[in-house]
């Protein structure tokens, strides 16, 4: 049934995934809330989705169309990913701390393993790669806003999200999402982005919240969208003529 899918339409098969994927996390958060436990839910089923996909992908011989190889760009052309790094320490700007229980902890870190897959695959890997055939700057334009847009998601799966500081993280997401996807674009590969992806959702668990003042999420937020989106540029403006050199 998935294997059809995809061969009928690769954009449909990616607006599957998105739906599917949105749809189960925030039942299994839901879920997981109902119940008390941080992610109880929402890890099993996050695994199932990644171990789905993974095999679907390496059955039919996808890996190195969408991404899970080797960046075909140096390192040093990438300014050794850098700016990731620093985007990686955004949640822990005002500190350390632990914010849940040690299984709860656990069960978060993991979650956010599996969504750094699975929406890069997704976002980056499906649906980029379904609409660049028709036009890849247009592309790039959906892969990004939609990513940054799927985290108003947060605003009804019971994580407490409110109004602004949800809107401001899709702002931000919005720059991140296209940082990812021009890295992808420029290196075929996705592993520097699930890596960065996923570490940088882990690390949320272990933000010092209570330190957080409405003028510092805002400053938080705007760093976060200047540093992503000025990457973003420089391997659009640079790699991307040094690479057609």
């Amino acid at each position: 049934m998935i294997k059809k899918l995809y061969e009928k339409s690769e954009i449909w098969f990616a607006v599957a995934w998105i739906i599917a994927y949105v749809v189960l996390a925030s039942a299994g958060d839901n879920l997981s809330t109902d119940i008390g436990v941080l992610k109880i839910v929402t890890l099993p089923i996050l695994i199932v989705l990644s171990v789905i996909m993974y095999s679907f992908v390496r059955k039919n011989g996808l890996t190195e169309k969408y991404g899970l190889c080797k960046p075909q760009i140096s390192a040093a052309k990438m300014l050794f990913y850098i700016p990731l790094i620093v985007l990686l320490t955004a949640n822990l700007w005002y500190g350390i701390v632990l914010n849940t229980s040690p299984i709860e902890t656990l069960l978060y870190v993991l979650s956010m393993f599996c969504v750094g897959f699975l929406e890069e695959m997704i976002f980056r890997g499906f649906l980029f790669n379904a609409m660049a055939k028709d036009g890849v700057k247009s592309a790039i334009i959906v892969s990004s806003v939609t990513f940054g847009i799927g985290h108003i998601v947060n605003l009804i799966n019971g994580s407490g999200a409110e109004l602004l500081p949800n809107l401001l993280q899709v702002i931000y997401a919005v720059a991140i999402g296209f940082t990812f996807v021009m890295i992808y674009y420029s290196t075929k590969s996705l592993i520097a982005c699930i890596v960065t992806h996923s570490l940088f959702n882990a690390a949320s668990v272990f933000a010092n919240e209570s330190a957080i003042t409405p003028q510092r999420w805002f400053v938080s937020c705007a760093l976060i969208a200047i540093i992503a989106g000025a990457y973003a540029l420089y391997i659009a403006l640079v790699v991307k003529d040094t690479k057609a050199k």
